[in-house]
């Protein structure tokens, strides 16, 4: 019986994009999670006994600025040397040999396959066999795996793949292959790398994506870390996916319907928050809460918007202390009303409903009377809203519409408000 750690997707001393833009943001803590990752990966392969770790492509985020990304790695190879356990990997799109200029000499224990062709090591002491190519170039879009050579007879085979499979959302498609292709080699175990998300693509033999080891950013949420694979003296194999992550990324979806009030909004907020906190085995979290369904308590919340966020703030730092950032608070509250039954009235309301129907139904005029006024606002907007993977479109028809179903929200409330007044 023989034990061995799956990992990929370390993304190395990954920079933050631009998460330093955000106040109150723990940077410094974010800025070394992928080197305590990485830490806490070797410390489990020490821990286990591993016999050896795959490392499956994207080590590093590309080129390093200086020599300090490589010489952490170095170090920790070091460690797992001493501990008498082999590293095997390959390079993937991000760490892909035209893309690194700067070069240290690894440690003896450490395999890294090269990028002309597939090649296979073999680790006779364990009677495994483990099948690996690099990238040659960031974007690698010929079939790889239908390169790799058949298994070797009466040994366990690996093989060691960056790729994107049969495509993934969020994923270029790298090294692309199907599922057949891996399993017409007669491999016993598929480490692949690249998809973010772990993934179990086939269990007989076992096929894996095992997800990076820290998230980076809000569209890497929830646990990430590595796979450990026990094989039996039959060759059976036992995985497990091993959190080694040391700040966690979450969505917090909270629905409003039927909320009366700020306060009431602000408990059940409270109750969801504690839940990703015990989930979380204390670690840090960074949350993106989102919070929407119709609701009486949409009129507070619209009414003082910077407010209601600093309220969300507040609420997080309550139920854990420094240990919750909120990330950004989107909220998408409506009121209880039948808006398409209100249309029909006489009176301002059924008036204004009706304009922004038309508006909503007329991109043209819509973007038209909006034109200028979104001009002076894209001035006056921070960076973090114009800049990076969720940034806000101004020219974007459905960022127009979802604004003009605010405003229409916003207004209507006022004015039944106005209404009920004595």
């Amino acid at each position: 019986m023989f034990k061995f750690i799956h990992a990929a997707d370390v993304h190395l001393d990954s920079p933050l994009r631009g998460l330093d833009r955000y106040e109150g943001a723990p940077v410094e803590e974010i800025r070394q999670a992928t080197r305590r990752a990485l830490e806490n990966l070797v410390r489990l392969a020490i821990d286990e006994s591993a016999a050896f770790v795959l490392l499956a492509g994207d080590l590093y985020d590309g080129d390093w600025k200086d020599f300090h990304t490589g010489m952490f790695f170095v170090s920790q190879m070091v460690r797992l040397r001493e501990a008498g356990i082999d590293v095997l990997l390959v390079a993937g799109n991000h760490d892909a040999a035209n893309r690194m200029t700067k070069k240290l000499p690894l440690p003896k224990n450490v395999h890294s396959f090269a990028a002309n062709k597939p090649r296979t090591v073999e680790l006779p002491e364990l009677d495994v066999a483990v099948h690996g190519q690099s990238f040659s170039k960031a974007a690698v879009t010929a079939n790889l795996a239908s390169g790799y050579p058949a298994a070797v007879a009466g040994m366990f085979n690996i093989g060691l793949l960056h790729t994107s499979a049969t495509g993934r959302e969020g994923h270029e498609s790298y090294a692309p292959c199907s599922l057949d292709d891996l399993r017409s080699k007669g491999y016993d175990y598929w480490a692949l790398g690249h998809v973010h998300q772990r993934e179990v693509l086939c269990e007989q033999p076992p096929v894996i994506f095992p997800g990076n080891l820290q998230g980076r950013h809000i569209r890497e949420t929830g646990a990430k870390g590595c796979t450990l694979v026990t094989v039996d003296d039959q060759g059976r194999t036992h995985v497990e996916p091993r959190p080694l992550d040391v700040f966690r990324w979450e969505h917090c979806h909270l629905d409003a319907t039927g909320a009366e009030t700020a306060a009431e909004l602000l408990d059940r907020l409270r109750d969801a928050l504690a839940r990703l906190v015990a989930e979380a085995d204390g670690r840090p979290l960074a949350v993106r809460v989102e919070i929407e369904g119709p609701c009486a308590a949409h009129r507070q919340i619209a009414a003082t918007p910077r407010q209601w966020i600093g309220e969300v703030r507040a609420a997080a730092m309550d139920v854990a202390g420094g240990s919750v950032w909120i990330e950004k608070v989107k909220t998408r509250t409506s009121l209880p009303v039948d808006l398409a039954a209100v249309q029909s009235t006489e009176g301002p309301i059924g008036e204004l409903i009706q304009l922004t129907s038309e508006l909503k139904a007329d991109p043209e005029t819509l973007a038209e009377i909006l034109g200028d006024e979104l001009a002076g606002l894209r001035k006056k907007l921070p960076a973090e809203l114009l800049e990076g993977d969720d940034a806000v479109d101004l020219d974007s028809l459905e960022v127009l519409r979802d604004a003009l179903d605010q405003v229409e929200q916003m207004l209507v409330g006022q004015l039944l408000a106005s209404e009920d007044a004595p």
